[in-house]
């Protein structure tokens, strides 16, 4: 937020403005997007300041403070977010802003030659400015679209800035029609000549149209150029970047009502996963753990066509030979399977050395070391842990324990030890547990987390992506669990806590049907139920498929009234907003994204046949 770096009380006008030297700052900053040219903008605000031209240094930091903040598009009411956001401390946000810096950003805006920072200018000028005045508006679409359309750029911030005018000119309706359809044509003439030199730009062209409902007359020649693009992908060996240039092209398909065409590219997408799979067992160093994770993606994608289309293709039958091949690399996984732990961080320098594990590295390997932080550690050695405190404790061995929720109920009790030994250790062990999510939280995760968001751009369709490679996923639920992974990265707990829960139990449960579990209720009306999560990670198939240590985590995490308990605590409505921004909550967000990403990461990272990114 705004602090005490000029005083309350200055005014700066366009002159100062003209005279502060900002053109020189942003010809010496490294022309990466936002990300740059905000630092830039700083260093250059506390210089000035440190040498008394404080209407200088206002002028800068305003600027700093307009570059600062996160682009999120797709909200049309709050599209400015803080980069930071950590223990009650944030950067800036619009809101922080005075009407005298709104009144300033106007008067600049027309004086201001760089497309990034006049966009911004003007966009923050139509957000706050009341009455509103779409001419900013109009500024700010035009600015944006004067930002290069190429991967590189994209990949710093373009596309957001793109996608922002998008939905600038579809809020000002027919004030910015032609506006729209020239970004339109735009992104069809681009799309039209990409190449795969171009990577994945004309996938990120295809789905920005298709979320906006844009070129709709033009579904057809989407479709087949994505197709075009996904065998090319395949031709080079590109398998990955094959199976997702399939998988939107199915989207166009089905959207232009093709529906045979849409079950080819389905189908094309569901042999990439087995193509990988046999290249995986035939490599000179073979991996069946990833085999077995391209056949389990292979039947899930082949598991979406529709019924009254899987003869064309044989699907029943290629499921049923897929079953037969991941069940024989399954059991060849057993003796490839190794542990990896984390190297222990001192208690005392938690916060240091959590943001010093992700920081300067690549997106990919930031991430492999922010899901990999820490340990809770085994359930075996959790309960020995609270066997030597039960020990230490001579009133634990006579007294029994009642717990209690924030509004005073009785929500779990546990008899003395003499009584039950077996629920003593138990309800000490989640005691032990929680008190350690608490600490994992706080002095690891949310420092890590905001080094994270201040030196990788990563969007929501990064996440999807993920979760749609991660071999514990269903497939059809992979953009629901990328949106709630994402919501948590974006620091959204309480979107993150409502989308994940129910995708986990879902999860949970379709590998305990796949594994032949029972896992529904018949009750005396002859009504069948879906059992809830509590039940379902009881049955011992359960920990055959998920291991007994995360099978304790989802127990002590969501299910237990010992514990956090947000499963039942959030199906019943008992979680406020505060809460969804507990320890245990960002803990939970933790724990999902560092089970879909080391499942990816285990999957693919001895993949003989392309390099893999997690993100985009």
């Amino acid at each position: 937020m705004t602090s005490e770096r000029y005083p309350a009380d200055l005014i700066v006008t366009a002159q100062d403005f003209a005279e502060s030297g900002w053109e020189a700052v942003l010809g010496k900053a490294t022309r990466d997007g936002y990300i740059s040219m905000s630092p830039a903008f700083s260093a250059a605000a506390r210089e000035a300041m440190e040498a008394g031209q404080e209407k200088h240094g206002k002028v800068l930091w305003l600027l700093a403070y307009a570059c600062s903040m996160m682009l999120s598009p797709s909200s049309l009411n709050e599209p400015f977010k803080p980069y930071a956001d950590f223990l009650g401390c944030r950067s800036v946000i619009p809101d922080d802003l005075a009407d005298a810096d709104i009144q300033f950003y106007s008067e600049i805006v027309d004086l201001v030659d760089d497309a990034w920072l006049k966009a911004r200018l003007a966009d923050l000028v139509w957000l706050k400015q009341a009455p509103r005045n779409p001419a900013f508006a109009l500024k700010a679409i035009d600015a944006y679209r004067s930002i290069p359309l190429d991967t590189e750029t994209c990949l710093h911030g373009g596309r957001e800035c793109w996608e922002r005018a998008i939905q600038l000119a579809l809020m000002l309706g027919a004030g910015a029609d032609a506006r729209l359809e020239d970004m339109e044509t735009s992104f069809l003439a681009l799309l039209d000549s990409a190449k795969t030199d171009d990577g994945n730009l004309a996938l990120w062209l295809a789905n920005l149209l298709k979320k906006n409902k844009l070129a709709k007359s033009n579904r057809s020649c989407i479709a087949q150029k994505l197709e075009g693009l996904a065998r090319d992908f395949a031709g080079k060996g590109g398998l990955l970047s094959a199976r997702n240039f399939f998988s939107v092209s199915a989207d166009w398909y089905e959207l232009d009502q093709n529906k045979t065409k849409a079950t080819e590219m389905t189908v094309e997408v569901a042999e990439g996963y087995a193509k990988e799979a046999t290249a995986n067992t035939l490599a000179g160093n073979p991996s069946h753990m990833t085999a077995a994770h391209f056949y389990e993606k292979a039947i899930q994608t082949y598991r979406t066509i529709p019924n009254n289309q899987r003869d064309s293709y044989r699907v029943n039958e290629r499921i049923d030979e897929l079953h037969a091949q991941l069940d024989d690399a399954g059991e060849k996984t057993l003796s490839e399977m190794k542990v990896t732990e984390t190297q222990e961080i001192d208690i005392t320098k938690l916060v240091d050395g959590a943001r010093n594990s992700v920081s300067g590295k690549t997106a990919n390997d930031a991430l492999f070391s922010f899901v990999n932080l820490c340990s809770i550690g085994k359930v075996d050695e959790q309960r020995n842990s609270a066997l030597m405190l039960i020990n230490q404790s001579f009133l634990t061995n006579f007294f029994s324990a009642t717990v209690f929720s924030q509004d005073g109920r009785v929500i779990a009790k546990r008899p003395s030890m003499i009584e039950d030994k077996e629920m003593t250790v138990h309800m000490e062990m989640i005691r032990g547990y929680t008190t350690r999510v608490n600490i994992v939280s706080c002095g690891y995760i949310m420092p890590a987390l905001e080094v994270l968001l201040l030196e990788h751009r990563l969007c929501e369709a990064d996440f999807v992506n993920l979760a749609k490679q991660s071999p514990l996923i269903p497939i059809e639920r992979a953009g629901l669990f990328g949106k709630a992974l994402f919501a948590g990265y974006d620091r959204n707990f309480v979107t993150a806590l409502h989308l994940l829960i129910p995708q986990i139990e879902h999860m949970v449960r379709v590998h305990l049907k796949n594994a032949g579990a029972k896992t529904t209720h018949l009750d005396v009306n002859g009504i069948e139920t879906e059992n809830g999560l509590s039940t379902l990670i009881d049955l011992p198939e359960a920990e055959q498929i998920f291991g007994k240590d995360l099978v304790f985590e989802f127990k002590a995490l969501f299910c237990d009234g010992f514990g956090p308990n947000l499963r039942n605590q959030l199906a019943h409505g008992l979680l406020d907003e505060g809460a969804c921004f507990s320890p245990p909550v960002v803990y939970a967000w933790w724990l999902a994204l560092k089970i879909v990403f080391n499942t990816w990461w285990n999957a693919v990272y001895k993949n003989p046949t392309e390099e893999v990114d997690a993100v985009e």
